[in-house]
């Protein structure tokens, strides 16, 4: 059994047609903050199931119904979604978490350490920084993750 989890960070309200494209077959969508507008979380959810935080310029009623932090449980494998890292406040690897998933920084970025997988998918927004904008996919492959991280614009 498999199941593909499309992750994005950043969007702060521009939704590409590249992204939708390739959200489109994903099981599940995680936005890990910075979404941008209500009328963005609504596409996303109307393409897969969306999980979605709270990023530090997500501002007015709808992004207060979101939390700071999530975790949810995909395919038996323990997820935690937070915008910015340095929110953390407890070890992954001792709550067992599979993987944290964040965004904030707008810089890709994978690594993997006490067996937890760090997973941020950079910006799929406006690009800043002089950075590609870009997007994650994992996927639970006979309940192993597997992850990467895919560049849709130099």
């Amino acid at each position: 059994m498999s199941c593909k989890i499309g992750v994005i960070s950043d969007t702060h309200g521009l939704l590409r047609p590249e992204v939708v494209e390739f959200l489109n077959g994903c099981d599940f969508i995680v936005h890990a903050g910075d979404i941008g507008n209500e009328n963005l979380l609504h596409k996303l959810q109307s393409i897969a199931p969306t999980y979605a935080v709270r990023g530090n310029t997500d501002k007015g009623h709808w992004a207060h119904k979101l939390p700071e932090k999530d975790i949810f449980e995909i395919e038996g494998r323990l997820l935690y979604l937070v915008h910015n890292i340095h929110d953390l406040d407890l070890d992954p690897a001792a709550a067992e978490f599979d993987a944290v998933l964040f965004g904030h920084t707008h810089r890709p970025k994978r690594y993997e350490k006490d067996g937890v997988l760090y997973f941020n998918p950079g910006s799929a927004g406006p690009s800043r920084f002089d950075l590609p904008a870009t997007i994650g996919r994992i996927s639970i492959v006979n309940s192993c993750l597997e992850s990467e991280i895919i560049t849709l614009l130099k």
